[in-house]
């Protein structure tokens, strides 16, 4: 439903600045906005393009001007863009019912207006809070529990005893509750640990397409209230992941690590096992972590790129660098000895 400039500066809590009556049908980024959007500008880049957007409004920081716009002042413009998008595009969620293809277990107990798809797979004892969404081909395996108005997409695997919170989503093709990777070697072979713990995915967690979240091997994966994950995505088993952490595209993270709250893993960061990566700590694109990080660091140590003959040549001196410090250790040894003669020398 379109609305006016005026009903979506209440909804966003902010103050106008310009024809209250003019009606906005969408909203878009800025250079794409016609006169029916209402598009954002958050900081210096952004606001010095606003003269050239044929945006019919504009949603800025608190205290900047623009001669003959229509403005939405507030105190955080890409979060009042966001909630005007969801005015503008409300999620559509299937209808409530089970469909004839579905199959359910026995024992399962389902909240009001659950929706399951076609093809979904109920195994024995599952709970379904209210509202729950399972699209088609959904597997959830024995005593698995979902909490309220948690949205399952398609082809998501949850193996048994597994546990989901409120409110969460959880993109298509991830599989949650595999194995954790536990061996233990035998006269050269590799004998399976038998993996006995689950995952716990707590409150307003987004689970992104295709990531893989292994059960413990005792005890309990966790994801805490209102982590994201991007697609790719990999937890170990009996890693911790704390509230509101980010996880970016293909970050992968080693059994028995904790990551604390509000944490930042960028994009191919690897992490090792049986280490500690502090409350919001940034670890940038492409580093390999193997000690762990204290609270509120930023760390980092991908490679850049380069021309290809200086990359050879770079990794022939990689496996010599230990022997090279350790005589520049000595040669600033033996320099500090020769100083100290001439010093007593001039004496």
């Amino acid at each position: 439903m379109p609305a006016t400039l005026a009903q979506l500066a209440q909804m966003v809590g902010g103050q106008l600045a310009g024809d209250a009556g003019i009606l906005i049908e969408d909203a878009a980024p800025i250079d794409h906005a016609e006169r029916i959007h209402i598009t954002f500008a958050e900081k210096g880049p952004s606001l010095k393009r606003i003269p050239q957007t044929k945006a019919g409004a504009i949603l800025v920081p608190i205290g900047h001007h623009e001669e003959d716009r229509n403005l939405i002042q507030v105190k955080n413009p890409r979060l009042a863009y966001a909630k005007i998008l969801e005015y503008f595009h409300p999620q559509r969620l299937p209808a409530p019912g089970i469909h004839p293809s579905a199959v359910v277990g026995d024992g399962c107990t389902l909240g009001s207006n659950v929706s399951i798809g076609a093809g979904a797979v109920i195994g024995d004892r599952v709970t379904l809070a209210e509202g729950v969404v399972l699209y088609p081909l959904v597997v959830l395996g024995d005593d698995v529990s979902i909490g309220d108005h948690t949205v399952i997409y398609p082809h998501v695997t949850i193996l048994e005893h597994c546990r989901v919170g409120r409110r969460c989503i959880i993109h298509a093709g991830t599989v949650i509750g595999s194995d954790g990777f536990g061996f233990v070697q035998d006269g050269g072979r590799h004998h399976k640990i038998p993996q006995i713990g689950i995952v716990q995915i707590d409150d307003d967690v987004e689970i992104g397409a295709n990531n893989t979240i292994d059960r413990a091997g005792y005890g309990t994966t966790w994801v805490q209230s209102g982590v994201k994950t991007d697609d790719l995505v990999h937890l170990g088993h009996n890693v911790v992941v704390g509230e509101h952490t980010l996880l970016v595209a293909q970050v992968g993270i080693a059994g028995s690590t904790t990551v604390g709250h509000h944490a930042i893993l960028a994009g191919q960061a690897g992490i090792a096992g049986h280490i500690a990566i502090g409350n919001e700590a940034v670890v940038g694109p492409k580093t390999g972590v193997a000690h762990s990080v204290p609270d509120k660091q930023i760390v980092s140590g991908a490679v850049p790129a380069m021309p290809h003959r200086t990359w050879l040549r770079f990794t022939q001196v990689l496996p010599e660098l230990p022997d090279l410090q350790k005589k520049v250790r000595q040669m600033e040894a033996r320099l500090a000895q020769l100083e100290e003669q001439y010093s007593l020398k001039k004496e």
